[in-house]
């Protein structure tokens, strides 16, 4: 049988009824298995497809591909809970958030809020980390200054965010480039058109916010910041030969050699490090590896992990390949599966023959991808789901306007993976605003990295300005494959 012609709204009901779903059933409803309703949506639209002359056979292929693409993507995910249990382990990590902490100060409590964010995040690789850690201990000091705590809390996520969108350690840093056809050393560099005049604007605001707001008359309770330190004082023997696995993982990523094997020798150090300079087993460093670190293996001399601060349990217990290969990886799977069958029934190549029609412009295709991932991110909530599904709409276009893929995996994080905290019935929004204690929407406008990446990346598309061309070999093998 052959397959007949879809119309552009037959093309557009899977992804519209995909996002009713989601909505219906996550934000209305409570529901935290957003894939098995992506699954139910993907075998439900290949059945319908069937009589259009879809066979499974026809989806296969496609899936055996798609996931041929993101495997080195996800093996580096898979990387990053053993680099995380490891670098806990060693020390490195909790050394970091030491003197992370130590940077707080009272004049400047904004910007060193945003600052110190940034670092831990993209140490750590984590937004919900940093928030849960340095920024629980700022918003105490933020109370005790009685200084704005909106501004405060929306520098703390802004800081946590560079993190989650620029550190090789974050998961959706290594699955945009994944799914558009970049590679990870080039996306975290041609994020930096975007990032930096974003993190330039964070820096000027939060500093000028600083000088004209009043604090408090009364001293300064730091007992939140007070917890953090002495506990990692206590509880790890700190020295600078802690800071090794980050040289290794920055000199990697400046060299740009191969993620995979940077991140494993930057795991097998520290856990070196952990057996020597923390008296961890090595029983226990391996077993970190595989389920993650538990306070249970901390050796310290006086630390009893029952006894410990609950800053402790939410800074420590993470990392490990079990946990890491979790709801997110199972998100991908079933995204993967229903862009698929999208693709094989051929509804993809109807919206992307609109899309190629009515986009005339590097600037135009941008700030489509920019509406695209929006709405996405304010329909579903997810972050991972806004990547991939905009990441498959999309990934045959740029090629096709002569551009490189790597202006993709930048756009779907300025506009994927940093707006996910703004949205507040998204699981981002609802733990940063549970997180540090202040709503969504009253944050929201002082996290200013979070929007203002999508503003300046559509700015700088239309200007032409970190716009990367195909390379004329690779537009000829475009051009003849279709």
């Amino acid at each position: 049988m052959e397959k007949r012609k879809i119309s552009m709204f037959e093309a557009c009901a899977p992804l519209l009824i995909l996002l009713l779903l989601i909505y219906f059933g996550n934000v209305k409803n409570g529901i935290k298995t957003p894939s098995l309703m992506i699954l139910a949506s993907a075998i439900t639209f290949a059945i319908a497809s069937a009589r259009g002359g879809l066979k499974w056979k026809d989806v296969t292929p496609e899936i055996q591909k798609k996931f041929g693409k993101a495997i080195p993507a996800l093996l580096i995910v898979v990387s990053i809970g053993f680099v995380l249990s490891t670098w806990i382990a060693s020390g490195t990590i909790p050394m970091m958030i030491y003197y992370g902490v130590k940077l707080i100060s009272p004049r400047f409590l904004i910007v060193t809020a945003f600052i110190t964010c940034c670092i831990v995040s993209v140490v750590t690789g984590t937004s919900y980390g940093s928030a849960a850690t340095m920024g629980v201990a700022i918003m105490g000091v933020a109370i005790a200054l009685d200084v704005n705590l909106a501004m405060v809390a929306g520098a703390i996520v802004s800081g946590a965010y560079f993190g989650d969108k620029m550190s090789p350690l974050s998961d959706t840093t290594n699955l945009a480039p994944a799914v558009s056809g970049s590679n990870l050393y080039e996306h975290i560099a041609h994020m930096l058109y975007t990032t930096v005049p974003a993190t330039i604007i964070c820096l000027v605001v939060y500093t000028i916010l600083g000088l004209v707001i009043s604090t408090g008359s009364g001293a300064a309770n730091l007992e939140a910041a007070d917890t953090i330190l002495n506990s990692l004082q206590l509880s790890f023997n700190m020295n600078p030969l802690l800071l090794l696995p980050l040289v290794i993982v920055v000199v990697g990523s400046i060299k740009q050699f191969a993620t995979l094997p940077v991140m494993g020798l930057a795991s097998i150090i520290a856990g070196i490090e952990a057996v020597f300079f923390q008296n961890i087993s090595i029983k226990n460093v391996l077993n970190s590896m595989m389920d993650g670190f538990k306070l249970e293996m901390i050796t310290a001399p006086g630390f009893d992990a029952a006894e410990a601060p609950a800053v402790m349990k939410t800074l420590l217990v993470r990392g490990g390949m079990v946990p890491t290969m979790g709801g997110a990886m199972l998100i991908v799977f079933a995204a993967y599966v229903f862009a698929s069958v999208l693709t094989a029934a051929g509804y993809f190549d109807v919206i992307l023959e609109k899309l190629l029609s009515t986009v005339k412009s590097a600037g135009s295709l941008i700030t489509a991808t920019v509406a695209s991932c929006w709405l996405t991110a304010f329909v579903t909530g997810s972050g991972t789901l806004t990547i991939v599904l905009n990441g498959e709409l999309f990934e045959a276009i740029y090629p096709k306007m002569g551009l490189a893929p790597k202006n993709l995996s930048r756009t779907l994080e300025d506009a994927g993976t940093v707006v996910m905290p703004l949205i507040p019935w998204s699981s981002a929004g609802v733990y940063m605003a549970t997180t540090l204690g202040v709503a969504t929407m009253t944050y929201a406008p002082w996290a200013i990295l979070c929007f203002s990446c999508s503003i300046i990346a559509i700015i700088i598309a239309h200007l032409g300005i970190g716009i990367a061309k195909l390379e004329p070999e690779k537009t000829k093998e475009v051009s003849s494959a279709n």
